[in-house]
């Protein structure tokens, strides 16, 4: 999923792979099928400016700046969209020798397409990626925001830029890959701020999420869970979740999994979510309820949504 570097916040990486069939595996490594490894693709230009687009809107509806393009990010992901085509893999880590190479880690890449990093204030970046059965990249960005461990680092306060490629096998899957940058670790939110997802009256929610098409997979002992629930704040803040609960409107507390960097390695320190262990309702207003600190700071938030 994504990468920190220069701060304390562990890697984290996540595919997620969405086929006609429902999807199946993927993971950090080289899942490659070898057969593939001569495959033409060819560059879905169109994909990757959706999914940006999509990525912004989302953002933009939560109280988070809109990303900027940057064509030398645009560079590296389209590479890396190339470099899984080529080899028919879906996986955050090239393999030297490999048709399409570029660089083993995400740094390495960006790196190779021209990409500086700032030697003051820190730097950040991260990577979502995905597989397809379809060439829409709005619904590409859709399907790795309900990715819970993508949506961490989708919405990453902190971040500024961004740049996506996406490349299609002929008669086969589109590999959809966005990179996120910020060189100087300012703005963001305020100290003690959080963004929250789905937002305050959000409609049309999906009341869904097949876990198992997501690696790590989040809720690891069943495939379709409601949709998750998730709070955010900077990349160098430090959540702590007290109490966390989401409930339809007038009822009880559904039985959840509650996702944070205290009882989750793949969950970084500066979000928490909650994951319904069954799928919500249909035409069902949510109420939600957060309590916890961010910083040592107080915060709570009371919200609520609607399934379509």
């Amino acid at each position: 999923m994504g990468r920190f570097p220069r701060t304390t916040l562990p890697a984290l990486l996540a595919a997620l792979i969405l086929a006609a069939c429902g999807g199946g595996g993927g993971g950090d490594g080289d899942s490659s099928n070898r057969s593939a490894s001569s495959a033409s693709v060819a560059t879905a230009s169109n994909t990757a400016t959706e999914g940006i687009e999509q990525f912004n809107v989302r953002r933009e509806q939560i109280g988070l700046q809109r990303l900027s393009r940057n064509a030398v990010v645009d560079r590296a992901a389209q590479g890396h969209s190339d470099y899984q085509g080529l080899n028919n893999t879906i996986t955050h880590e090239q393999i030297e020798g490999r048709p399409g190479f570029t660089g083993v880690e995400l740094d390495q890449r960006l790196r190779a397409a021209g990409y500086n990093f700032t030697q003051t204030g820190g730097y950040a970046y991260g990577e979502v990626i995905s597989s397809t059965a379809s060439t829409s990249g709005a619904s590409a960005a859709e399907d790795l925001i309900a990715a819970i461990y993508h949506r961490f680092v989708i919405f990453e306060p902190m971040f500024k830029e961004i740049g996506a490629g996406a490349a299609t096998v002929n008669g086969g899957n589109t590999y959809f890959t966005t990179n996120f940058t910020v060189n100087g670790l300012n703005g963001g939110l305020p100290s003690g701020g959080v963004v929250i997802y789905p937002y305050n009256g959000q409609r049309d929610v999906d009341r869904n999420f097949m876990s198992d098409n997501e690696s790590p997979d989040p809720v690891p002992d069943r495939n379709e869970v409601g949709y998750p629930i998730s709070v955010h704040a900077n990349i160098l803040a430090s959540v702590a979740v007290q109490e966390f609960a989401v409930r339809p409107q007038g009822g009880s507390d559904l039985q959840v999994r509650r996702l944070s960097a205290a009882g989750d390695t793949h969950t970084p320190n500066s979000a928490a979510a909650i994951v319904p262990l069954a799928p919500l309702a249909a035409n069902t207003t949510y109420e939600v309820r957060f309590v916890g600190t961010v910083d040592g700071t107080q915060v709570s938030r009371n919200w609520t949504f609607t399934t379509r």
